[in-house]
């Protein structure tokens, strides 16, 4: 009978840790002139970066990943090919907060938030 439970102890375990769902990864990219791409969900961090890059028109680059985090990017909205900023935070607020802080430190006169993601369970 020991045996038994046992083996339905080990059971339980193994399907307990075969159901917990993967981490997730995400990243963020930002090119010229307000172009961006990001992507969430992704199995690992470089399929991610991938996966955001391509979605990014021109030339791009990483500026961010994710994992249970947000990211923000912000633009001055009088020169869209000027200032800019980008943060990452575990709370979307502060992601923002800081990308249009950087954006108004780099000169901007009118930063708005232009995009963001977060993946995870971030919010």
């Amino acid at each position: 009978m020991k045996t038994l439970a046992r083996a339905m102890a080990c059971l339980v375990v193994a399907v307990a840790l075969q159901a917990r769902p993967a981490q997730a990864a995400g990243a963020f990219a930002v090119g010229d002139c307000g172009a961006y791409g990001h992507a969430i969900d992704f199995p690992d961090a470089a399929q991610a970066r991938a996966a955001a890059l391509a979605n990014c028109r021109g030339k791009c680059r990483v500026v961010a990943t994710m994992r249970r985090n947000c990211a923000a990017f912000a633009i001055d909205s009088a020169n869209v090919c000027g200032p800019h900023g980008y943060a990452t935070a575990t709370r979307l607020a502060q992601a923002q907060n800081t990308a249009l802080r950087v954006c108004f430190q780099y000169g901007g006169k009118d930063c708005l938030i232009r995009a963001w993601a977060c993946d995870g369970a971030a919010r």
